[in-house]
């Protein structure tokens, strides 16, 4: 028998793991294999791959760096886990994004924008007499690059006095001046303004022009003495206050705030337009003035992949070794399916799954071996036409070395797999166990396996009724992106389902159905569901969102607990001060800064994450406190809120999409986009449905099962039996068979793409030519291979 503690063993060996739903775990996993971890959703297969295999090899990667960050990182906490043996070194290619920022895109992330750089510095073509400039001359997130005029954003944000007073009949003390802030500060301006002896009581219009215009725009910030109103309770002494223009606060908060909330408010009062100098480049002067092949950086930039691929000709030595090593760069992300992205694309337009894939691209080229790659559903948004090169790339990876473990739902890349760690057997609780560790073959011997069931079921689609439109809704002619004059018809009172190839069109198209087009075909509401977060930090989560929380806080107010100590409602939030836990300020984790790393959170000192102060935890509610309730998973909290009827009926909708195994006050940041949009979706299924609803669902199936997919489709087209319209863009082809309708987009992406290839009900569009989706459709309906 092999010792488990040498350094040659060829397992990865895990034991006594009880990370979230694990049920201290034994498992063995071979290195050097493509190994796949399936299971429902809430099963615990990413707690396995993630949250202790990965987490275990970065805290091992963390403890050789320098004793200050060591110091710092052990307060995130190792993972719970016994022992973990034969790991090497790991790297996470997770579909987690960072902040949303312009100035990051397909090239950066890539390292493809270094090498084009690099190309123009060395190999381009400069004007008679220029001065050969520097690789840095050509980034626009450079001093050396950047436009003066625009910063290198390619935009410029202006205000308007429309934009910053709406409503020009009301007074400044009335809130005329909408680009204020609220609270205080916004009574602090307006306090300062009256102290300058302006008239905060008159109607903004009739204000004098200068007046208007120096209030706005103003550059200048005096400092007056401030003498505020007396209020019968407290006394307000004077105070030193310093005006700021409604322009200048907008910029400052758009520039320089770190919420997310309070720049969304400001972008509200901006007017972006292309910069007047660079035109839209984001580069100096002299680094447009130099081309290659005839063409500017700018120019190339914006060129999709293949089409750079193409046109990259290197005459000279240093060109030819240049575009070779541009032309070798870009081929895995082609391969990949993203040849129709740009370089110049932002990467907040990416998806999870593309910003995913840009990644295991770039990986490709690092030439680490040894490793082992933990990858989050690389499937995800991807066609089944794509997924073949997606196992491709998998493959090159584990031949260059290294062990790559896989969490994935898509049957294809199971069946790809030379090893299947399958966890389960439901969700939550019920799961944590696994069912099985071995090859592939051998999980269909495993009866309580969810994932057996789909894997080995051949069987044909069931027979079903396709349903008759109700109406029709049109829109176009759509040019936009890779549209061009598209004219489409969506039928109302079905299920239809937007396919086709990543970059086709599918989610350009269906953002043209508008309330303005609903209405004209007599629906009378859009409920458009997207895969964007609920939240960016710990403070936002299911509870909150559905307003669910608003119903419990109401419950624990009314015990005769929070009677006696004369708590109210208030008490029991954990965003307002009062009965949260200061330390944290209600989050129940404390962000740390770890100066050459990403900052994380970790779980607060005080009160360990309960968020709630001793005081406030006293009060309970059947035996459980505020933060056990927040504790307890949906299926759990169904149970013990059954007599409360208007909790009963969040949880519910919530159980019906198949989220039971989430936690109440599970934060925003750790739910996957699958996650945040059925959340979403359970949102709206609560509210009472009177009149014609849409609902548009952009990949509904992401980071879903197959049994949790069917779970979902059955609250779809109880929708749809209800009356109601539901479109979704879908690659499940299990889920595009079961449609009323299909709409084809290709016949490729990019520029290859979008127009309309085929339309009608599943079985016509099956046998269409030339999109891609036919083949795979006509699998899913007739049984065979999907």
């Amino acid at each position: 028998m092999h010792d488990p503690h040498t350094s040659h063993d060829p397992y990865v060996r895990v034991r006594g793991a009880r990370e979230h739903n694990l049920q201290g775990i034994d498992v063995d996993i071979p290195r050097d294999v493509l190994a796949v971890f399936t299971g429902v959703s809430g099963s615990g297969k990413s707690s396995l791959a993630f949250g202790t295999i990965y987490a275990e090899a970065q805290r091992r990667y963390f403890e050789s760096v320098a004793p200050y960050a060591r110091r710092l990182i052990h307060q995130v906490g190792a993972p719970k886990v016994g022992e973990i043996t034969g790991l090497p070194p790991a790297v996470s290619l997770q579909q987690r994004r960072a902040a949303p920022t312009s100035r990051s895109s397909v090239g950066t992330v890539t390292n493809l924008s270094n090498s084009l750089r690099m190309l123009f510095s060395r190999a381009g073509t400069y004007p008679p007499g220029a001065e050969r400039l520097d690789s840095d001359a050509f980034s626009p997130n450079t001093a050396a690059g950047a436009c003066p005029e625009c910063h290198g954003l390619g935009q410029v944000h202006r205000t308007s006095e429309e934009s910053l007073v709406p409503d020009p009949s009301l007074s400044i003390r009335e809130g005329a001046i909408a680009a204020w802030p609220g609270a205080w500060q916004g009574k602090n301006l307006r306090d300062i303004l009256d102290a300058l002896g302006h008239d905060v009581d008159r109607p903004w219009r009739e204000l004098p022009a200068a007046a208007r215009e120096w209030i706005l725009f103003t550059d200048e910030q005096p400092v007056v003495t401030v003498h505020p109103v007396r209020d019968a309770d407290r006394i307000q002494r004077p105070y030193q206050g310093t005006y700021m223009s409604a322009r200048r606060y907008v910029m400052k908060t758009f520039s320089d705030s770190k919420s997310p909330t309070l720049r969304t408010k400001a972008e509200r009062f901006l007017t972006s337009a292309p910069c007047s100098a660079c035109g839209g480049s984001r580069l100096r002067p002299e680094a447009m003035a130099v081309t290659f092949g005839g063409r500017t950086i700018a120019e190339l930039a914006a060129l999709p992949l293949v089409e750079l691929d193409a046109g990259l000709d290197g005459t000279s030595e240093t060109a030819r070794v240049l575009t070779g090593d541009l032309t070798s760069r870009i081929a895995p992300v082609v391969e990949l399916g993203l040849g129709y992205l740009s370089l110049d694309r932002p990467t907040p337009t990416l998806s999870a799954g593309e910003l995913q894939r840009l990644r295991l691209a770039t990986q490709l080229r690092s030439g680490l071996f040894g490793v082992v790659y933990v990858l989050d559903e690389p499937s995800a948004g991807l066609h089944p036409a794509d997924t073949e090169a997606l196992l491709t790339v998998l493959e090159r990876l584990k031949t260059a070395g290294n062990s790559v473990f896989v969490v994935e739902h898509h049957l294809d890349v199971v069946r790809g797999a030379d090893w299947l760690v399958d966890v389960g057997p439901d969700a939550g609780e019920h799961g944590g166990r696994v069912l099985h560790s071995g090859p592939v073959a051998e999980l269909a011997a495993v009866e309580e396996s969810a994932t057996a069931r789909y894997l080995f079921d051949r069987s044909p689609a069931p027979a079903r009724e396709v349903r008759e439109p109700s109406g029709w809704l049109r829109t176009g002619p759509v040019t936009r992106h890779n549209l061009r004059g598209v004219t489409a018809e969506f039928p109302l009172g079905v299920f239809t389902a937007v396919t086709g190839v990543s970059g086709s069109g599918k989610s350009t198209l269906i953002g043209e159905i508008t309330e303005d087009r609903a209405d004209t075909a007599g629906v009378g509401r859009l409920v458009s569901v997207d895969q964007k977060p609920i939240g960016r930090t710990p403070r936002s989560n299911l509870a909150t969102y559905t307003g669910l929380f608003d119903v419990v806080r109401k419950v624990f107010a009314a015990t005769d607990g929070a009677l006696e100590r004369g708590f109210g409602v208030g008490r029991f939030s954990f965003n307002v001060a009062g009965g949260r836990c200061e330390t944290c300020q209600g989050e129940g984790f404390v962000s740390v800064e770890l100066l050459f790393l990403p900052s994380t959170y970790a779980p607060c000192p005080d009160c360990g994450g309960a968020r709630y102060n001793p005081g406030t935890l006293e009060v309970t509610y059947r035996g459980r406190n505020i933060a056990q309730v927040l504790d307890l998973t949906v299926e759990s909290a169904a149970g013990f809120f059954a007599d409360t009827p208007a909790v009963a009926r969040s949880l519910n909708t919530l159980l019906d999409v198949g989220l039971g195994y989430l936690r109440l006050g599970q934060p925003a940041t750790e739910l996957s986009g699958g996650e945040a949009q059925r959340i979403k979706l359970a949102s709206e299924l609560q509210r009472g449905r009177r009149g014609h609803t849409l609902y548009l669902l952009d990949e509904p199936t992401t980071g879903l099962h197959p049994a949790d997919v069917d779970v979902l489709m059955r609250q779809l087209h109880s929708l749809v039996d209800a009356g109601h319209t539901v479109i979704v863009v879908e690659h499940d082809m299990s889920v595009v068979a079961r449609a009323d309708w299909v709409i084809d987009l290709g016949p490729g992406g990019g520029d290859a793409g979008g127009r309309i290839v085929a339309a009608g009900p599943p079985a016509e569009v099956a046998r269409a030519e030339p999109g891609a989706t036919a083949r795979y459709l006509g699998r899913a309906l007739g049984g065979g291979p999907s």
